[in-house]
């Protein structure tokens, strides 16, 4: 069954450009476009789609806004919310990590990276724009503004390596590449540290990762 997509962005070009690449994808199908903030939050109610694509600048309601509603953490049924922004380093994309947001991407990352990034989704992966990955560690290294959240329990030594790897973008197969073991032993990992930290996915254990130290540029 095919991904079903419904695209939020004010301007009818990107709109239209990221039609015309998601389509002609045999396992995906553009449902439905939004120009603002509250037509994407009441159509993707309405629709349901699989994966929301929403850009960071919206009139009536930002994307920062409206991937809070759909996935922020007191969403009982969160849908999955791929942020687009023009920007490489902005504190909307930091916001929008902690809404639940489950991909970051550049709107000059090109096609093959916002499939890519659909598809993540779908697996339960996410993918951030490698430019974005490096400057927000840059950025709360920076400038350590707040200490992160305490886990539960402390984490293992390679909870924590795993930790960072997420923080860095990568993937289940990649991280279990890095560390010589298996995808699905990294996503034991992974729910386990998910668990001990309180967060609903990967994107919170970057945010922790980030903000506690334990990921540097």
């Amino acid at each position: 069954m095919a991904t079903r997509i419904l695209i939020a962005d004010d301007q009818e070009n990107i709109r239209s450009g990221f039609r015309l690449i998601l389509d002609s994808q045999p396992d995906m199908r553009v449902v439905g476009e939004a120009a603002d903030g509250m037509s994407a939050l009441e159509q993707a109610r309405h629709l349901r789609p699989d994966v929301v694509l929403a850009d960071i600048r919206m009139p009536r309601l930002d994307g920062l806004e409206v991937t809070r509603q759909l996935a922020g953490p007191e969403v009982t049924d969160p849908m999955k919310v791929v942020v687009v922004t023009t920007f490489d380093l902005d504190e909307y994309v930091h916001t929008a990590l902690r809404h639940g947001a489950c991909g970051f991407l550049l709107k000059r990352s090109g096609p093959t990276l916002l499939i890519e990034a659909i598809r993540a989704a779908m697996a339960g992966d996410t993918l951030i724009s490698p430019s974005v990955t490096v400057r927000l560690l840059r950025h709360v290294t920076e400038r350590r503004a707040r200490p992160g959240r305490q886990p539960t329990e402390p984490l293992t030594e390679r909870e924590t390596e795993v930790a960072r790897l997420v923080a860095q973008g990568k993937t289940n197969a990649e991280i279990g590449a890095d560390l010589f073991i298996s995808a699905g032993t990294t996503k034991t990992h992974i729910a386990n540290i998910q668990r001990k930290l309180g967060v609903r996915n990967r994107v919170g254990i970057a945010a922790w990762a980030w903000e506690s130290g334990e990921a540097r540029p």
